[in-house]
């Protein structure tokens, strides 16, 4: 009984060897590898060196040499199947079932049949994209999008004729029977029997190990077609979310940068490559998997995340930054101007400019907060409280507690979280990982806003009770005074009635918000009697409703003071010292309209 190889493989892939052998040698980097003394013999100069990007080690005075496990292996005094055990102990991978050896034999021998297809395959296509008259149209693709002749050659690209068996008749032609063909993946099984293949009138994309051999294929149409992209299934020697696409070319350029530049698809790396940004790796278009991440890992600490600008790639950024956040990786996003994808925007502004972009990519913190509060308003309780809601996770995932903490308080700050004690909850929450404790929060924070301010309430219970006072003071209302309060449903209500002539009622209202949380607060507002001895005074009522007017202009324009001193922090803290100053500017002119806000509404305010 042994372990399946492609396990074996998998864990070789995955298992960080700096890491594992740091648990016994105190390492240095010393250029690209990391140095020690030999932890098999005596030395006083360090002459052990170990390998990330070949995943070896070696002692260059006792010649002891090989992968992670024999190290393990020597180390522990263990026998393989044990080393094994440890390293996925020590990586996190979870052990399989164990299988007999003639199971593992047939498997390892199917995955290399298919691998020697992929081969054979993939230097037809290549000659057919080199010389063959149909390609022209793939040859005048690539030219449209810059793609040189020799990065052609460096990335392996192919044609696929548009014939539903010449690369079947090719591959048997070379010696490869029906069943091999119909197991690589190249070719689509039919139900009545028989197949085709796969890719037909396609520009391909091979994709590449970590060691240079053709495991899968992406095609791409140059036609009218409604799958833009096709790729090859799981096999044998391929499964889908182990690999990262161009890592192969660009793994020793990502160990030397100190990080790598995550994108989406082929062209997204192809282009930057060609332009002389190679620390890049590309997702296969798919979302980033841990076990990409995990590979990622062994090359570099950091990541910048450039995915597509719009909904779909935003979206797709937020699920890497979670899976790369629990591999302890430093991830930043990079979201380049007009949404622009790294193909089309390299080509149009050159290196340098896409460089000097990467260069101000934002921390991930910073983006998601950036994200959650787009299209929210903070003063609004249901907003804050999605918007912490959508924050939350990002910080859960950091692993390191000083980390956590520090994106933690980043996020209550840009968020106006001010409550200790709703603080205090979150943070809790965060340290415990309770899911459920997100919510107790924002839903506090919820209930303290139900019921309206004094200023609020007291403009409404006028406006319910004196017909003749709605119709001078609600044409002076704006969007801007009543939006953020919890009772705005209310207040366009009454607009809507107003504007359409309708009886102002009860049951006008209760329908109007039917199912808002705010529709509680309709008896008590409506019942009010006016006890005071501006009631039967239309002037006395006419200045109140001024002076709540006023209030609420008053307090919003002290929340939005108050966003403009978290927003210039957050952007002296990002060294956007433009922005900083521009807000500086909307807060001096937001303060001096609160000046003269102020008397008018005090009298009001008081009342609070």
């Amino acid at each position: 009984m042994r372990y399946p190889q492609t396990f074996i493989d998998d864990l070789k892939r995955q298992a960080d060897i700096v890491r594992v052998v740091q648990d016994y040698v105190q390492l240095k980097k010393k250029g690209s590898n990391w140095m020690a003394c030999c932890p098999f013999h005596k030395e006083k100069t360090p002459s052990f060196s170990v390998s990330p990007a070949k995943e070896i080690f070696y002692c260059f005075g006792c010649h002891k040499g090989g992968s992670v496990f024999n190290f393990v292996m020597e180390m522990e005094r263990v026998s393989f199947p044990e080393a094994i055990k440890l390293v996925a102990e020590k990586s996190g991978v979870p052990l399989p079932k164990l299988i007999d050896d003639s199971r593992f034999e047939a498997r390892r021998h199917e995955s290399e049949e298919v691998i020697e297809l992929n081969k054979w395959a993939l230097e037809w296509w290549e000659q057919q994209l080199e010389s063959s008259g149909e390609a022209r149209i793939a040859r005048d693709y690539l030219n449209q999008r810059e793609i040189t002749d020799e990065t052609r050659k460096t990335f392996r690209l192919g044609y696929a004729p548009d014939s539903w068996d010449a690369l079947s008749i090719y591959l048997r032609q070379k010696g490869a029977s029906q069943d091999q063909i119909d197991r690589s993946g190249l070719v689509v099984k039919k139900e009545e029997g028989g197949s085709y293949d796969r890719f037909r009138g396609r520009l391909i994309f091979p994709v590449l190990d970590i060691q240079g051999k053709p495991i899968a294929f992406g095609g791409r149409t140059l036609r009218d077609e409604d799958a833009k992209y096709i790729n090859s299934p799981e096999t044998s020697a391929y499964v889908k979310g182990r690999n990262l696409f161009g890592l192969n070319l660009t793994r020793d350029e990502i160990r030397r940068a100190g990080f790598a530049i995550l994108v989406e698809g082929f062209l997204d790396l192809i282009v930057p490559y060609q332009f002389g940004v190679r620390n890049v790796v590309a997702s296969l278009g798919t979302a980033l998997t841990p076990e990409q991440a995990k590979l990622l890992a062994r090359f570099a600490r950091k990541v910048v995340v450039n995915y597509d600008g719009d909904q779909a790639g935003v979206q797709a950024a937020k699920k890497a930054i979670e899976i790369l956040l629990a591999e302890d990786l430093e991830v930043k996003i990079l979201v380049l101007p007009d949404g622009s994808d790294p193909d089309e925007f390299i080509r149009k502004a050159g290196a340098t400019e896409y460089q000097r972009q990467r260069g101000e990519a934002q921390p991930h913190i910073q983006f998601v907060i950036d994200q959650a509060v787009r299209d929210r308003k903070l003063s609004n309780p249901a907003d804050k409280e999605a918007a912490i809601d959508e924050v939350l996770p990002y910080i859960r995932a950091v692993r390191s507690r000083l980390q956590k903490r520090e994106y933690f308080d980043i996020a209550m700050d840009s968020l106006r979280i001010g409550d200790a004690v709703v603080r205090r909850e979150l943070w809790q929450s965060i340290r415990m990982g309770v899911g459920a404790g997100v919510r107790s929060g924002p839903a506090t924070i919820k209930r303290t806003r139900l019921k309206p301010t004094v200023a609020e309430e007291r403009l409404l219970e006028l406006l319910l009770a004196d017909e003749e006072l709605r119709r001078v003071v609600l044409p002076r209302l704006e969007p801007g005074d009543y939006d953020d309060l919890a009772t705005a449903p209310i207040f366009r209500a009454l607009l809507e009635g107003e504007h359409d002539g309708t009886p102002i009622d009860f049951d006008f209202l209760s329908q109007k918000i039917e199912g808002d949380p705010v529709a509680e607060l309709l008896p008590g507002l409506l019942m009010s009697d006016f006890e005071n001895a501006e009631a039967d005074q239309s002037e006395a009522r006419r200045l109140a409703a001024e002076r709540c007017l006023d209030a609420l202009r008053l307090m919003k324009v002290d929340r939005r003071i108050s966003d403009l001193t978290s927003e210039i922090a957050a952007a002296e803290r990002n060294g956007e010292f433009e922005r900083r100053d521009q807000l500086a500017t909307e807060h001096l002119e937001l303060a001096r309209r609160r000046s003269a806000l102020l008397p008018r509404a005090e009298a009001m305010q008081s009342r609070n």
